[in-house]
């Protein structure tokens, strides 16, 4: 089973987006069983609250499925030892996952759009509005994570 840990400040809108896209993605080419995916914030400040409208709408648009009771948490020490992908939408994120985890001893930790070949950041809605170019970005991060992991299948 390949685990995988999305990442972002709050997550609440591109972290949870990437989770029930990448879920959603899996699930059509019948691999659902062979992934752990989930998502969780560097910060406290949206801890126990529920998915951003702005990405509830965003994947009730596209026909996603997600979870209506789905809540942010924080991420923690040991979920180093407990992921093998550790996904952060933007730098700082990956910034704030070093301080949580120390040393990405096993090169577990990269940036969604690094697997598309962009080394950039993906912008965070709550700030830009913005939810179509998030998912844009995403999305084109996801499939080319999606042709990565299916190799280590």
């Amino acid at each position: 089973m390949i685990r995988i840990l999305f990442v972002c400040h709050g997550n609440i809108c591109r972290s949870t987006m990437a989770e029930f896209v990448f879920k959603h993605m899996v699930r059509k080419e019948g691999l659902f069983d062979k992934f752990l995916i989930l998502s969780a914030a560097t910060s406290s400040e949206e801890i126990g609250n529920h998915i951003h409208h702005g990405t509830r709408k965003k994947l009730k648009e596209l026909g996603i499925p997600f979870d209506e009771k789905k809540v942010a948490v924080k991420i923690k020490k040991s979920d180093y030892d407990k992921f093998d992908y550790l996904i952060g939408m933007d730098s700082m994120n990956v910034v704030n996952m070093k301080r949580v985890f120390g040393n990405d001893d096993e090169g577990k930790i990269f940036r969604l759009l690094h697997f598309a070949g962009i080394e950039r950041d993906i912008a965070d809605p709550w700030y830009t509005g913005n939810f179509d170019v998030t998912y844009d970005d995403i999305y084109l991060g996801l499939l080319g994570f999606f042709e990565e992991v299916k190799k280590k299948l």
